[in-house]
């Protein structure tokens, strides 16, 4: 069974990696998993039939070994993809005080799919959420025009977002200063309407009024539906508590890839202390 299941699984690898590659060309990242998968369970397929075939050559710990790792990965693998899909099916918060944009690769030509789909994510929340601030999280690839930032103003601009609810951050080179540099952004904009408000009660004349503490802020991360899980893990660990994810739509047959490719993501940025 194990030999037909690997086999079947080394063959499957090798076709989808036939598909996206025609699809989207070689330029799609980590897509050498696939090529690595097949040569794997290829391996397995051949090691399953031929422990079977000369059950005496192999002493018992080995065959139980490797089932042993391949149960464990699989458990883990399937653990991570459970939580990159609840990620994905988050549904939107209305009215959030903020929200983070996070980019994607900005080509010669013009802006990628992916940032395409989260912008016209953002300019269907914009229109829900008439108070929402957001923040433009992006720097400049050392292969990109211009920084990501910049892109997606120019993008939200351009389909009707006003210039007053854009902030841009242009500095951030990975999901992880995207959430650092944007919540700086965030603070710095908070304590300058602190300042304006503070100068603004000392102009009203003096009498009894009521002080109350301010709510805490509600703030959105805006990215690809299999980037939600890990980029609210990784705000929380920053110290943003009330944090809600909105998730823009993936391609549909690239969405397997990046999944596979983002819990090796999940599990670096664990590993790393990140989230």
């Amino acid at each position: 069974m194990l030999t037909w299941i690997a086999g079947v699984g080394a063959f499957l690898c090798l076709l989808y990696y036939a598909v996206i590659t025609v699809y989207a060309g070689f330029t799609v990242s980590f897509s050498w998993f696939w090529v690595a998968a097949a040569g794997f369970l290829g391996i397995v397929a051949w090691g399953s039939r031929y422990c079977r075939l000369h059950p005496k050559r192999f002493p018992l710990w080995l065959p139980v070994s490797v089932m042993t790792c391949l149960i464990t990965g699989l458990v883990i693998f399937c653990a991570v993809e459970v939580l990159i899909f609840l990620g994905a099916a988050t549904s939107d918060t209305p009215g959030l005080d903020y929200v983070i944009v996070l980019g994607a690769k900005v080509q010669k030509q013009g802006i990628s799919n992916s940032l395409k789909q989260r912008l016209d994510k953002a300019v269907e929340y914009s229109r829900k959420s008439p108070g929402t601030v957001f923040i433009l999280s992006g720097g400049q690839g050392a292969d990109e025009p211009e920084t990501e930032a910049q892109a997606m103003y120019e993008y939200l601009i351009n389909n009707g977002v006003p210039s007053s609810r854009l902030v841009m951050e242009p500095s951030s080179a990975s999901t992880v200063e995207n959430i650092a540099y944007s919540r700086l952004v965030i603070e710095r904009l908070e304590n300058n309407r602190r300042e304006l408000a503070k100068n603004n009660r000392n102009e009203i004349s003096p009498g009894p009024y009521l002080q109350v503490e301010e709510k805490p802020l509600q703030i959105g991360i805006l990215t690809s539906s299999f980037h939600v899980f890990r980029a609210t893990m990784i705000a929380r660990m920053q110290g943003l508590t009330d944090i809600h994810g909105i998730s823009a739509r993936s391609d549909f047959l690239l969405f397997p890839h990046l999944c596979v490719r983002e819990c090796a993501a999940v599990l670096k940025d664990r590993l790393m202390g990140n989230m």
